[in-house]
């Protein structure tokens, strides 16, 4: 029964995050399921995408009926990041835990300054730079497979600082991005996810895809540059206890 509601709680918080933010599910999720519910870091890892990417996948519908969804950016991000993303999932099994939980807790922290420095942009129909958008897209994809992260907490501020994109359609755009990125990390982690607990991870993804609408209304009611920073520094702080953790 407490794993039950901790799976239930950690969900919401995630699906919150995401609803709101358009990423950072996942770098909840992994602390959450290692340190709340016991998951080994490679198992997080695969349980966290198997959650980001349904809770997003959700969330993407709702942001895409108001337009807030550039699907010729999302797109180029996702295919660039596609191949990467199956490479990395493919690594990530090679590796041993502490590695990965130091390479997550140091990719996170780097998310966490990345948006506390991020500011809106005012264009509201940004031109769209393939060359920069392929680019950010693969290393986003690398990432996502290795640490097993959607890479919205790293794509929202990339399609904020590098191409110019407001706030809302950063969040809409990331969505697409972490579902597509989610998928393609899953598909080289089949054996991962068959052993997964679904007693939890079944909850955990219930509760996250249900807050999603609840994070979707907070982010109309507060600024975005707010929720940003709130998050970042709760994201930082995680960060370094992962990494303090990783090389005690």
């Amino acid at each position: 029964m407490t794993a039950l509601i901790l799976a239930l709680a950690a969900g919401a918080l995630i699906g919150v995050a995401l609803g709101a933010l358009g990423g950072g599910g996942s770098a909840l999720a992994v602390p959450a399921l290692i340190y709340l519910l016991g998951f080994g870091p490679v198992a997080a890892t695969s349980a966290a995408l198997v959650i980001v990417a349904l809770t997003s996948a959700t969330a993407l519908a709702a942001h895409a009926r108001e337009g807030h969804v550039r699907w010729r950016t999302g797109l180029l991000f996702a295919a660039a990041g596609a191949g990467p993303a199956m490479l990395g999932g493919a690594l990530a099994g090679h590796v041993p835990g502490a590695v990965l939980t130091a390479a997550f807790a140091v990719v996170a922290g780097a998310a966490a300054v990345c948006m506390l420095r991020c500011r809106r942009r005012a264009e509201a129909t940004p031109a769209v730079r393939p060359g920069r958008a392929a680019a950010a897209g693969a290393g986003l994809g690398g990432v996502t497979g290795f640490v097993g992260v959607g890479g919205g907490f790293l794509a929202v501020p990339a399609l904020i600082g590098v191409l110019g994109m407001r706030m809302k359609a950063a969040v809409g755009t990331s969505l697409l991005v972490i579902t597509v990125n989610a998928l393609a990390a899953l598909a080289t982690r089949a054996g991962t996810v068959a052993d997964l607990d679904w007693a939890v991870v079944g909850p955990f993804t219930g509760g996250a895809v249900l807050a999603a609408a609840g994070g979707k209304r907070l982010a109309a009611r507060v600024s975005g540059d707010t929720l940003r920073g709130v998050f970042a520094v709760a994201l930082l702080a995680v960060a370094a206890f992962m990494l303090i953790d990783a090389v005690a």
